[in-house]
This record gives C-alpha cells, sequence and structure tokens, in this order.
C-alpha cells in the first residue's frame, strides 16, 4: 500500500510541477499581450515627427525622430515582418493580441484540468492514507 500512496504522491508532484510551468506561460503570454497593446497604444497617440527613445538592447536607448507613422514594420511571425500602413499594421497587431488571447485561454483550460486532476489523486491518496491508518487501528485491536 505504501508503494501505491508513495507512487500517487509522485505523480501529484510531477502534476504540480506542470501546473506551475503553465502558470508560467500564462504569464509570459500576458507579457506579450501587455508590449503589444503598448505597441497599439503608441501607433494610436505618435506622429510623424515625434522624438521617440528606441531600444537598442542592454538597457542602452538612442533618441530618434518618427520620419512617417503610416509606414511600420510588424514582426508577423516565423522571422518574418512587413512594412505596413498604420491602420494595418495596429489591425495586424490586433490579430496578435486574438491569437494571443486564445493562447491564454487555452492555457489557463490546461492549468484548470491539471489542477482537477491534482485535486482527485490528492482525495485518492488521503482514502488511501485514511485505509492505512484503519488498518493499523485493527491491528492493534486485535492485539489486545
Amino acid at each position: 500500500m505504501s508503494q501505491q500512496l508513495q507512487a500517487l504522491s509522485q505523480e501529484i508532484q510531477e502534476i504540480q510541477q506542470q501546473i506551475e510551468t503553465a502558470q508560467s506561460n500564462v504569464e509570459a503570454v500576458q507579457e506579450q499581450k501587455t508590449a503589444v497593446d503598448e505597441a497599439i497604444e503608441a501607433l494610436d497617440t505618435l506622429e510623424t515627427d515625434a522624438t521617440v527613445q528606441v531600444p537598442l538592447g542592454g538597457g542602452a536607448y538612442l533618441r530618434a525622430t518618427i520620419e512617417d507613422i503610416d509606414e511600420v514594420i510588424v514582426d508577423l511571425g516565423a522571422d518574418y515582418a512587413a512594412e505596413l500602413e498604420e491602420a494595418d499594421a495596429v489591425s495586424a497587431l490586433e490579430n496578435k493580441k486574438d491569437t494571443l488571447d486564445d493562447r491564454i485561454s487555452s492555457l489557463n483550460e490546461t492549468v484548470t484540468e491539471l489542477q482537477t486532476e491534482r485535486d482527485q489523486l490528492e482525495q485518492q491518496a488521503q482514502q488511501m492514507q485514511q485505509q492505512a491508518l484503519q488498518q493499523q487501528m485493527g491491528g492493534m485491536g486485535d492485539e489486545q
């Protein structure tokens, strides 16, 4: 019985790790979605000749002047980018945001399913522990 309980405990721990990984993935996708929201907001508020800070990486930035807000280069995924007019760029970013929302929903569903499975296994483990305890208590009564 204790081997079954130990195997069950290990399975519960593995599921918990999967839950934590999925939750971390949700947070990462949420950060991507926030970045897309910020890009959409920037496109809606910036104008030609505005000065912006351009990240170079490593925490370094340059000031730059926007030559033409109507021409936006948008990452399309799979190492492809396209130069789009502002409205089309916003539309592409909105589509990207929808895709990220779908990914978040899918990950959240996975988390819920894993939590349900973990809860069922924990309940099963508790029942096994109670049975083992009852058997021990029953064995003690026989000795008296």
